[in-house]
């Protein structure tokens, strides 16, 4: 028989470098762990000195046109979009076309945006807020005073119109119409009693009007509009 093999002890624990070199890792590991959370975290210096890109030296407080477009252009989005009316209103902004720095600070806190990519990820969150529909009427009331000139009581018919396409074209059956209605009308401007009641009308009037009380109290912009789109629907179509 063959002579069996000697046996050799073999000592398996880590030697004492292996063990520092293991607790180092472990320890550049969680290091590495705080450094992420911590650079993840929301910043309000991070914040302000952000803010501070989109601005000029003549005026220093305030983010305006120039620097709106290239928010815009860091962030991905067209300053037509709805985000952005969305997120004017998380500011609490005044005017259309500008931030201060008050405002900016008020709406990226409540956001907890510090930087570029992190506003993109809550563009979707800005837009869902108008599914709302509670949410969506504040907004839409909001928009009236953000959107007109501020030296007027009124809003011009042009900003009007493209107000109510940013926030009624995708949702009311009957903006294309009522865009129509006001192309042709001699209505220079909307008032807010107006502009309230636009939204209004959307939501309870039915497409083919049937609901619609003559006698109610609607705006006469809205009677006439109702009169004009009947009108157009009884002439008879060209085959």
């Amino acid at each position: 028989m063959p002579r069996g093999k000697r046996r050799v002890a073999i000592d398996m624990r880590p030697s004492e470098e292996d063990q520092q070199s293991t607790k180092r890792q472990r320890q550049s590991y969680q290091s590495s762990r705080r450094y992420s959370k911590s650079d993840e975290a929301f910043s309000q210096k991070r914040c302000l000195t952000w803010f501070v890109e989109y601005t000029t030296p003549d005026d220093p407080e305030t983010l305006g046109p120039e620097g709106m477009e290239k928010f815009c252009e860091d962030i991905g989005v067209e300053p037509e979009n709805v985000a952005m009316l969305v997120l004017a209103y998380k500011m609490g902004a005044k005017q259309m076309g500008f931030f201060t720095k008050t405002e900016w600070m008020k709406g990226l806190t409540d956001l907890q945006c510090d930087t570029a990519s992190k506003v993109q990820c809550k563009l979707d969150y800005l837009r869902g807020l108008l599914n709302d529909p509670n949410n969506f009427k504040i907004i839409y009331r909001y928009a009236y005073d953000f959107a007109r000139d501020k030296d007027q009581r009124s809003m011009d018919i042009e900003t009007a119109k493209a107000m109510l396409q940013l926030l009624l074209g995708k949702h009311w059956p009957l903006y294309t119409q009522f865009a129509q209605f006001l192309e042709q009308s001699k209505y220079k401007v909307i008032n807010k009693d107006q502009w309230c009641n636009i939204l209004e009308f959307s939501r309870t009037i039915s497409n083919d009007l049937t609901n619609y009380d003559v006698d109610g109290a609607w705006p006469v912009m809205l009677d006439e509009f109702v009169e004009w789109l009947r009108q157009l629907r009884a002439q008879p179509t060209i085959s």
